[in-house]
Order: C-alpha cells, then sequence, then structure tokens
C-alpha cells in the first residue's frame, strides 16, 4: 500500500518508525497487558487511575496496559547497559470527562542508562523532529522540574504544597500564585522567583540569557548549566522552534530535570509530552537514569483528517459470471500498478472512483 492511501495515524507511524530507527533505538514490543499489581503499586502516577482488568487463566488479575514506560521498565534491567528503544502501542484509557474507555495509538522512544546531555538533547532532537514529521506548524516547550526545586529548597512547604504551587505555575496564575504563597509564609524572594517562572518564556537560548540576570537561588545554577549546555547541542543540530516555557510541570513524583511537551497547529491540547523519571525509576527498584516520550498519535486522525477525494482509484463493474475472470485480469493490472481497486457486480454505488471501467465497454 502506497503512503497516500494510508490515514494521518498510520503515515506518522511509517515515518516515526524510520526516524527512530535512523539514530539506532531498536524497535520494541511488550505483551497487551500486564499484571495488575504493576500499575496497583503506581496507580497514583497513572494519568487516570480507571484501569481495565480481567482474570487470567492461571487466575492472575491482568490489566490491559494503561501506561507504556511501566512495562518497558519492568521488563527491563540495569544490567543490560544503555538501552535505547521505540515501541508503537495501544494503551487503554478512560477519558477524560467522559465514561468508557478510548484505545490511544502512542509512538515513543526511551532512552535507559546513563542520561548525560548529549542523550537528553538526542531525544530532544528526536521529539522536535518527530513533530515536524507531522506537521512543519509545531513547537516543542521545554523546562527543567530542577529549576522549580531550586526555587523552593529551604522552604516549609510539604510535597502536597509545592505540587500546588507548580499547578498554579503551569497554568500561569499570578494572583492564585501570589495568594498561596502568602498562605503557606513562601518568602517573597522565593515567590519573585517563582513569578518569573510564569512571566519569562520564549526561544530556548534568549530566554536562557535572561534567566540568569534573575538572581535565583544557587540551588537552581545546575539545572540553568544543564540546559545551556543542552541548548548549545540543540543548536548544532539546527533544531527549531523549541521554547523555554517553565509552565510545562509534570508530576514531581514522576519526573525529575528535563521535561517538555510537543504541540501541532491545528490540534488543542499537546500530542507530544516526555521528560527525565528517574523518580520513577528508583519508585520500581532500578538505578539507573532515563529520559523518553510519547506521541499519541489517535488525535492526528481526529483533528488532521484529510478526506480523499477519491475512495479507489479505478472502480470495474461487471454483469454476470461469464465476466468475472475478465475483471479479476483487470484488477490485478491496476493493482500491479500500484492503484486501489474494487471490483463489483454492475448497479447503483455511492463509490468515488477516478477512473470507473464496465466491462465489455474498457477504456
Amino acid at each position: 500500500m502506497r503512503m497516500e492511501h494510508l490515514n494521518a495515524e498510520e503515515r506518522a507511524s511509517v515515518a516515526l518508525r524510520a526516524l527512530y530507527l535512523s539514530y539506532g533505538y531498536r524497535p520494541y514490543q511488550v505483551s497487551k497487558f500486564e499484571e495488575y499489581d504493576l500499575y496497583m503499586r503506581n496507580k497514583s502516577l497513572l494519568e487516570g487511575e480507571q484501569i481495565l482488568t480481567f482474570s487470567g487463566a492461571d487466575g492472575r488479575l491482568m490489566a490491559l496496559k494503561p501506561d507504556i514506560t511501566f512495562s518497558v521498565v519492568r521488563n527491563t534491567s540495569d544490567d543490560d547497559g544503555q538501552i535505547k528503544l521505540f515501541y508503537a502501542e495501544t494503551v487503554y484509557r478512560a477519558a477524560r470527562g467522559a465514561y468508557g474507555f478510548r484505545e490511544i495509538m502512542q509512538t515513543g522512544v526511551e532512552c535507559i542508562g546513563m542520561v548525560d546531555a548529549y542523550a537528553m538533547a538526542e531525544v530532544l532532537t528526536m521529539a522536535a523532529q518527530s513533530l515536524q514529521t507531522i506537521s512543519p506548524a509545531y513547537v516543542l516547550d521545554i523546562a527543567d522540574m530542577g529549576v522549580a526545586s531550586g526555587i523552593l529548597e529551604g522552604e516549609a512547604v510539604s510535597d502536597a504544597q509545592r505540587g500546588a504551587l507548580m499547578a498554579l505555575v503551569s497554568a500561569k496564575n499570578l494572583h492564585g500564585l501570589a495568594a498561596l504563597c502568602a498562605q503557606l509564609g513562601v518568602s517573597a524572594e522565593a515567590q519573585r522567583c517563582l513569578s518569573a517562572l510564569i512571566t519569562e518564556f520564549g526561544p530556548l537560548g534568549e530566554t536562557l540569557d535572561r534567566f540568569e540576570r534573575l538572581g535565583l537561588p544557587a540551588a537552581c545554577t545546575a539545572p540553568l548549566r544543564s540546559l545551556h549546555e543542552v541548548a548549545q547541542l540543540l543548536e548544532a543540530e539546527g533544531v527549531a522552534n523549541v521554547n523555554l516555557d517553565f509552565s510545562v510541570v509534570n508530576d514531581m513524583r514522576y519526573y525529575n530535570g528535563l521535561v517538555f511537551s510537543g504541540f501541532i497547529e491545528g490540534i488543542p491540547s499537546g500530542v507530544l509530552s516526555g521528560g527525565r523519571y528517574d523518580l520513577l525509576m528508583r519508585r520500581m527498584g532500578r538505578s539507573s537514569e532515563a529520559i523518553g516520550f510519547a506521541v499519541c498519535l489517535d488525535q492526528l486522525e481526529r483533528f488532521m483528517h484529510e478526506k480523499p477525494e477519491y475512495d479507489v482509484d479505478v472502480l470495474i463493474l461487471y454483469d454476470g459470471d461469464g465476466q468475472a475472470a475478465k475483471a479479476a485480469e483487470l484488477a490485478r493490472a491496476y493493482r500491479g500498478q500500484g492503484g486501489r481497486v474494487r471490483v463489483q457486480r454492475s448497479g447503483d454505488t455511492a463509490i468515488r472512483a477516478a477512473k470507473t471501467i464496465v466491462i465489455g465497454n474498457e477504456g
């Protein structure tokens, strides 16, 4: 089948597979289901806590995968060295604000082992190229959770309160942030720095330069230095449309350090998300570092659907059994040229065809 005959989701999946292979990432396939216990132990970290379960033949409670990364971590080992893989899998999640579950086609990459500046820049480059493969009208927003953690270091706030503060940063809610800081007794200096996470955003390099002049706490120095190193590598690779935006905030129990989200013009929500998830690795008893991202392909078909002009290239109509052999011969010839061919008895049809052939009236 030719690429133009595939829908948006299928075309993207094929192109992204070629992209990830070009970086030396190997394909990885996991079972459609895992033991429910894997997700039960980490249920609070899942995007939605509802999970489809069933009893296996051996009596174990199984679950249809709501997340790929958990399965990858569980089925790899710290003894494997640096692991670079990609996947194209279906996950099953409850629809937000609605009843029922959705099948969501995801493709993505995971880099497990040592995650240095090169590994981060490589994953970000693949993330940007993944977006560009789908549409040239894209933007990749990145941040580093270490900067926010550095600002709040020494402040008497709990993990839950820290999460509430960062939720307001993510929503770019300056008024709400000021009110919560006052309620929690957050220092004026920390509030100033948190407010800067909301107001300062834009192209990666120049926005980083502005952050250097803000006088952030010393605990922010290392993550900002890391972002500078990554920015230089991305610039050398010619990666475009990358913004620094600290409203990109992911679960601080799951992610640490670099986090990012990708957006495509015409699609209201992000189609790509990822980051470093060393904290998840520790939670699952692993010592390796890790970074990765996932692209949700289901949104492409819903928001980028292009209705083809024709259903098939050739429609072959015949009247009786005596003409079936001729119809089959013509169909083989056109399919051999890569065309989409439909054969059926003569009569009314709603099929839109670039060319229609009636047996006995060819040409």
